[in-house]
This record gives C-alpha cells, sequence and structure tokens, in this order.
C-alpha cells in the first residue's frame, strides 16, 4: 500500500523499556507506535485534542505487531508511521529498523475507526472533517 503521508521519528531505547536480558519488552512497542502516530496525525493539524474537538473519537479497533528481531538498551532506532488507507477507517503502517543500520526490527500497523462521541455511534464513512484534513494529501470529493 502507498502511502498518503509518513513520518519518522529516533529513539534511543531507555533502560526502563528492557527485560533483565537488556532486550525490549514487547509491549513497548505499541507506546513507540502510539508516539510516532500522535506526530504523524498531528502533522494534518488533527492529534488527538482536535479529534475530541470535532466530536469524534478514533479508538484502535486493530493492532497487528510482527517481531523480526530484537532492539536493546541504549540502541538508536527509527520509527516510522505511514498513512495508507482512510476511506471508512484509518490504517496507519509501522516500521521499526536500527537507526545505523536500517536492518528492520519489528512491523506493523494499526486501524482505527471513527465513533462519533456525542451518539457513542460508529461511523462507517470518514468523517468530513477527516477528509477535509487530508484533502491536499489526496484526491477528496468535498
Amino acid at each position: 500500500m502507498k502511502a498518503i503521508l509518513a513520518t519518522e521519528m529516533t529513539l534511543t531505547i531507555p533502560f526502563h523499556d528492557v527485560d533483565s536480558m537488556g532486550i525490549t519488552w514487547h509491549g513497548n512497542y505499541l507506546r513507540y507506535f502510539e508516539i510516532v502516530r500522535c506526530q504523524l496525525l498531528d502533522e494534518i493539524d488533527y492529534g488527538y485534542r482536535a479529534m475530541q474537538d470535532s466530536g469524534f473519537g478514533w479508538p484502535i479497533v486493530d493492532v497487528q505487531i510482527k517481531y523480526v528481531q530484537s532492539s536493546t538498551f541504549d540502541q538508536q532506532v527509527r520509527i516510522r508511521a505511514e498513512l495508507v488507507e482512510w476511506e471508512n477507517r484509518i490504517r496507519i503502517n509501522y516500521q521499526v529498523r536500527d537507526a545505523q543500520t536500517n536492518q528492520r526490527l519489528t512491523k506493523g500497523y494499526t486501524i482505527q475507526a471513527a465513533v462519533d462521541m456525542a451518539t457513542q455511534e460508529l461511523c462507517f464513512v470518514t468523517p468530513q472533517v477527516f477528509r477535509d484534513k487530508i484533502a491536499h494529501l489526496v484526491d477528496v470529493e468535498q
């Protein structure tokens, strides 16, 4: 899938993210995905505060992670997020790579669906506010 929008960040694996063997605990990758996802959404001015203000929540309804190789304490990694789907749901793909060698360590995706916060109903069509935010990136009917 071709990315509509992408961003990346560099992170040094902190001591508190590793187990007694110095290997990053698997659950921390979801947090790394969250950090870079926030950066991605901020780039289109639709971070979580803006979502809330627009009247929509976007809970994660599906997540997948594939651990290719371990990261370790003090290792620098690049975490990339790519928005690859936006119609009816948001799909963001992730890759975690060693910052020096570019070797892939972890990959995955999250899927988020819009929920009307007033009614708590799932939206089966992408809300217009999100369509407006990405209109400059894709050919979107207004």
